[in-house]
């Protein structure tokens, strides 16, 4: 019977016999049950223990008659946790008192002496309410999240190669099991996509996929994101929220650019992955999750393994099967399938006229080295859709006739002559190849917005 007691009761009341003899009672029929004499404590008892009901005197000794302190502390309750159920009780039957406590927030209602069936009655109910309050924050959570990807551009995988059909198979294999997957590939590869296309086919497919990307979650942030907070753990704590992890709970989570992640936060996240359990941060207690892990990384992470700076069990932990995804050179088939897919999109959202590409264009497109692989050919199909004023796309309107050349020289300036424009140019393009055509990170490092990246780009024809 002991195993099947749920609830977790906290009751505050000035009056020490009712407390003894209310814990006897109930003791029972919840898993916990907590008393205390003086509300001042409330806040640290709520923040040290989550509640899901708690039975608070509406008159302590400052107070005999008027109710003002429970509906003081009803607020602060409230206030510190606007999910919490708190069910008010008086010895004083007043119904204008129980009205107005209601409409302040309060659950119920319930009048001293009270007959214990009654008082179970009224907390069995208020613990399903709790219940249903949480349920409904974590959806909430999770409905934001999903609502981040109801405009995923590209949902399906394109590609007809011989080296993408291996992929699909591997897919076709893995979905159904829960094992973790780990897929490499470099930057623009398409690693979410596979992740997504491995969701859509698993047992899973009808709970949340939560993305998270690792390289741009600052350490002081790791745990907040990925674990949740609750309501004041740090300055723009200002309500409760669940992490990725809870967000992602009997669904998928994908941790994107895990090689990324200091060795300090491969410690957290390896013990979660573990325990299955997170602790939001301002918790004490621990949240069990259900998920299925997918990560991603562009970097070497077998040579980190060697090199310490990626842990081992780590490593172990998320990489049951592997996924290899190739780069666009090694692909090239599948690039005439990838640019009729991104200037249909394109030529859509833009409300343009282009049809396709041309032959010309097509065959420099085939020829060209993609070092920022599919996400560059998006990019840069995306800027050309914008520009071009024909129909069908020339190699002019990619302005491939420059970036078309993967074997080009340093480029140098003369300080003899020289010129801020060439410096700027160089500088821009340098970024570029550094970071794989990625234009956010090539701003980043240049300190331009990507706006002003842009209009450099089409300045300098690059």
């Amino acid at each position: 019977m002991n195993d099947q007691r749920i609830g977790k009761i906290l009751i505050v009341d000035d009056n020490e016999d009712l407390l003894k003899a209310a814990k006897i009672f109930l003791k029972r029929h919840f898993a916990q049950v907590d008393t205390e004499t003086n509300p001042d404590l409330l806040p640290i008892l709520t923040h040290n223990e989550n509640y899901d009901v708690i039975l608070l005197d509406m008159n302590f000794t400052k107070d005999v008659s008027s109710g003002q302190e429970g509906f003081y502390w009803l607020d602060r309750i409230l206030e510190l946790d606007p999910s919490a159920v708190v069910v008010l009780i008086t010895a004083y039957g007043d119904v204008n008192l129980a009205v107005k406590a209601i409409k302040e927030g309060a659950t119920d209602f319930v009048l001293k002496p009270w007959e214990n069936e009654r008082l179970l009655a009224t907390l069995n109910s208020a613990l399903q309410l709790r219940q249903k309050k949480l349920e409904v924050n974590l959806l909430k959570d999770q409905k934001q999240t999903l609502q981040q990807d109801i405009d995923n551009k590209f949902k399906d995988i394109i590609g007809q190669s011989a080296t993408m059909q291996k992929v699909f198979e591997t897919i076709e294999r893995v979905a159904a099991t829960d094992a973790n997957v780990l897929i490499l590939g470099e930057n623009g590869t398409g690693k979410e996509l596979i992740a997504r296309a491995i969701h859509r086919h698993s047992r899973r497919n009808r709970e949340a996929f939560v993305g998270v990307d690792l390289g741009s979650i600052t350490s002081t942030l790791f745990e907040s994101e990925l674990f949740g907070h609750k309501k004041g753990a740090f300055t723009d704590a200002k309500e409760d929220r669940a992490g990725r992890f809870e967000q992602a709970h009997k669904g998928t989570l994908f941790l994107d650019e895990i090689g990324n992640l200091p060795l300090p936060l491969q410690a957290k996240l390896l013990a979660a992955l573990q325990n299955r359990q997170v602790t939001r941060v301002g918790a004490n207690r621990p949240v069990d999750v259900n998920i299925r892990l997918i990560s991603a990384t562009n970097m070497p992470i077998h040579n980190m393994v060697y090199d310490n700076s990626f842990r081992q069990d780590l490593l172990y932990r998320i990489n049951t099967i592997e996924i290899q995804l190739p780069p666009l050179r090694e692909r090239v088939d599948d690039i005439p399938l990838l640019a009729d897919h991104f200037i249909a999109y394109y030529s859509k959202k833009y409300n343009k006229d282009i049809r396709k590409a041309s032959e010309p264009l097509v065959k420099r497109m085939m020829k060209y080295h993609w070092p920022g692989n599919i996400r560059e050919l998006q990019h840069s199909i995306e800027r050309a859709v914008i520009m071009s004023n024909h129909n069908v796309l020339q190699p002019e309107d990619l302005f491939l006739q420059k970036m078309g050349q993967p074997e080009q020289k340093e480029e140098s300036v003369s300080l003899e002559h020289l010129n801020i424009e060439d410096v700027e140019r160089i500088l821009i393009r340098k970024a570029l190849q550094k970071h794989n055509g990625h234009i956010t990170r090539a701003a980043d490092e240049l300190g331009l917005t990507r706006s002003s990246l842009y209009r450099r780009l089409e300045k300098y024809g690059l």
